[in-house]
């Protein structure tokens, strides 16, 4: 070494030192990483403290930070011998580093008589059993949580108290019955030889005990029979929150009415004009391009689109009689359309099309003033699809009337109106092929033959016999 020439100091020992450190930190991590798991998970379940015929609810599991890998949910009890509702696995991440494969699960589970039919009162016990991602060095031990729900299956009590209901095809009636307490909705149900049931509200009888309600309803304009089906698929039902029915038969004489028949033949004129008309005040459809087919779209599609309005409308109705007589016809009118006649819709003698006409076309001279046909609230007025200008007088408890194809009107959506007003005047609007009024006569949104409702005999004998004090009825 050279005179004044510093030693070298050797660089190994810093290089082990930061070796150590590193190998140290690294186990650290190591060990950490082994060891990560996440929070407990949270279980939340959204199942109702009762339940009758069928209930349906969701079981949710959360783990934010590392995720879950098995969520399982059972029932027993009340009848049942343990089950499993509904079970997720889920494949762990590959490292502690890697995210998580999901952090949130959802069970849906329907639970009742109606999907469990060995269910019994009593309690069930709902159990969610969740487990969390683990680690190398950390098993993740499973998280459970239990609710009781309480069975209940008896319906309440439905007993009908009226004497003598015959009704008609195509016409209406009026039931009173006693209900159970725990109902919260009855009435009277409806089933078509179709399938499709017609469902009609009750409502508490005015001025007598809380448990004694009355129901309006209709018997369909096609239902031909025989007395015994219609015996059968006319109901009286009242259910409780849970579900739980009860039915009871009660109609005791059906009358048969045939239905007429009618045929349309469709020319270029009247397909223009209804088609240009109806269209352009519907900017909700889209015409074919092809005109007949423009004019069956109205007739079949929008058709039904307006009798589903005419029953959301009556579910709107007032819980009070608004009307004290007889309704009133359109008078001196001559009939160009009766009640349920068959319409068959030909094309160069070709049919095309086959519809059912649910009311009166009357007709006197053009623009003739249309009265009210008995006190009532304008439930709508205005532009309404195959119906043309429209005014819906609601008379409560989802009775009302219909007035169509008129050219001006009077009235507005709101106003209360007075037997014999003027509500507008005819008119061609709408699918119509000349000046006239369409009347119809709706219960529960459904088209009735309003001749029952012009006789004053058979409102007394078929309605306020059965309601007495409740239906403040003024005619002679």
């Amino acid at each position: 070494m050279a005179f004044g020439e510093q030693p070298k100091r050797s660089r190994a020992p810093l290089l082990l030192a930061m070796l150590v450190l590193l190998g140290v930190l690294g186990g650290v991590y190591a060990i950490w990483s082994a060891g990560r798991v996440g929070g407990e998970p949270e279980i939340v379940v959204d199942a109702p403290a009762a339940v009758g015929m069928r209930a349906a609810f969701a079981v949710v599991v959360k783990e934010p930070v590392r995720g879950i890998v098995d969520v399982v949910v059972t029932l027993e009890g009340a009848g049942l011998s343990q089950r499993t509702l509904g079970e997720v696995h889920i494949t762990p991440p590959s490292s502690a580093r890697a995210e998580p494969e999901q952090t949130e699960a959802r069970i849906d589970v329907v639970i009742g008589k109606a999907v469990q039919p060995e269910l019994k009162e009593g309690t069930l016990k709902l159990t969610v059993t969740a487990t969390r991602v683990g680690s190398w060095l950390r098993h993740a031990e499973p998280v459970s949580v239990e609710k009781s729900i309480v069975v209940r299956l008896a319906p309440p009590t439905v007993t009908p108290m009226s004497s003598f209901v015959h009704v008609a095809q195509g016409g209406s009636e009026v039931i009173v019955y006693e209900v159970g307490a725990t109902s919260n909705n009855d009435g009277v149900v409806v089933t078509r030889p179709s399938g499709v049931a017609w469902t009609f509200r009750g409502a508490p009888l005015p001025g007598a005990p809380a448990t004694r309600h009355f129901a309006f309803f209709a018997l369909p304009y096609d239902d031909t029979g025989p007395e015994a089906d219609v015996k059968a698929r006319v109901l009286l039902f009242a259910e409780d929150e849970l579900g739980n029915r009860a039915t009871a038969p009660f109609v005791h004489k059906f009358i048969p009415r045939p239905m007429g028949t009618d045929t349309i033949e469709l020319k270029d004129p009247f397909l223009q004009k209804v088609t240009t008309e109806i269209f352009g005040q519907t900017p909700a459809l889209q015409k074919t391009g092809v005109l007949l087919d423009d004019y069956l779209v109205l007739n079949r599609s929008l058709r039904q689109t307006n009798n589903a309005f005419l029953v959301e409308l009556a579910q709107k109705s007032p819980s009070k009689f608004v009307w004290t007589q007889s309704f009133q016809p359109f008078a001196d009118a001559a009939i160009k359309g009766a009640f349920a006649d068959r319409r068959t819709y030909t094309r160069d003698g070709v049919t095309v099309d086959t519809q059912d006409h649910l009311g009166f076309d009357l007709a006197r001279v053009e623009r003739t003033p249309v009265n009210a046909g008995n006190d009532g609230i304008t439930a709508f007025a205005g532009y309404f699809g195959i119906y043309g200008n429209c005014v819906i007088l609601d008379h409560g408890f989802g009775l009302m009337t219909l007035y169509a194809h008129m050219s001006a009107l009077n009235v507005k959506a709101g106003d209360v109106v007075t037997r014999g007003q003027i509500l507008g005047l005819t008119g061609a609007t709408g699918l119509a092929g000349g000046d006239h009024l369409h009347f119809t006569t709706l219960v529960g949104g459904y088209a009735v033959n309003p001749i029952e409702w012009w006789d004053s005999h058979w409102i007394k004998d078929r309605v306020k016999l059965k309601l007495g004090d409740a239906l403040p009825f003024a005619d002679k």
